[in-house]
């Protein structure tokens, strides 16, 4: 598996098509997070934008192989080991953009309340802030797993279904990912730090439920 995983981080980065989603989130981050805004409302804008950045690194992985190579792939590896391998290059690829983003609110936001009335601890505050952006990132993992192959095949599909299941993840209550970010942002006009353990847990369970299924439809469909 640490094979097949190289392998396909090394396709990724050669192949430079992170470029686009990773510059997206960096602009991102750049025009909604600002010098001395309050930490916690940062760490949920920070959040939220990692989960539709993950689906299309996913997706991006999914793809990047030459249907030959894939073929190859799975013949060596079998077809669930050779699928999950590029599920866990993208969601990694989005944690250490949920990482570093994490890393850069904390270095640049004030550690106040929204109305600054109450000082909020930092350390508190970051790995509050880890946990909804890692939530955000098994979400969109998620979302990029049943969003492309092998359960939608066209490209044109994909996209929409991309689009459309990532928005209702980040809005829809009762969402882990919803939840994480609101309860950054609601905590932050008290200055209390809510961490968002029970989200997630249900998103660690969310991802591993629709990779296990995607690996197991890519065993029967390619």
């Amino acid at each position: 598996m640490t094979a097949l995983l190289r392998y396909q981080t090394a396709l990724l980065v050669r192949s430079q098509r992170w470029l686009a989603p990773v510059l997206l989130y960096a602009a991102f981050v750049g025009v909604g997070v600002q010098w001395g805004q309050p930490v916690l409302d940062s760490l949920g804008y920070a959040a939220a934008g990692l989960l539709p950045v993950t689906a299309w690194l996913v997706q991006l992985c999914v793809s990047q192989e030459p249907p030959a190579a894939r073929t190859v792939t799975a013949a060596v590896a079998g077809s669930p080991r050779a699928h999950l391998a590029p599920l866990l290059a993208g969601t990694g690829c989005g944690g250490l953009l949920g990482a570093a983003a994490t890393l850069v609110v904390l270095l640049i936001s004030k550690p106040n309340s929204t109305d600054n009335t109450v000082r909020v601890a930092l350390l508190p505050a970051g790995i509050a802030g880890l946990l909804a952006a890692v939530c955000c990132v098994l979400l969109g993992a998620a979302v990029g797993a049943l969003c492309t192959r092998p359960l939608l095949h066209r490209r044109g599909w994909s996209v929409a279904a991309t689009v459309l299941t990532a928005l209702l993840a980040l809005v829809t209550g009762g969402s882990p990912a919803n939840t994480a970010v609101t309860g950054l942002v609601t905590g932050s006009r008290t200055g209390t730090v809510h961490l968002p353990v029970l989200p997630f847990v249900a998103a660690a369970a969310l991802a591993a439920a629709a990779a296990a299924l995607a690996c197991k439809l890519a065993a029967l469909r390619g």
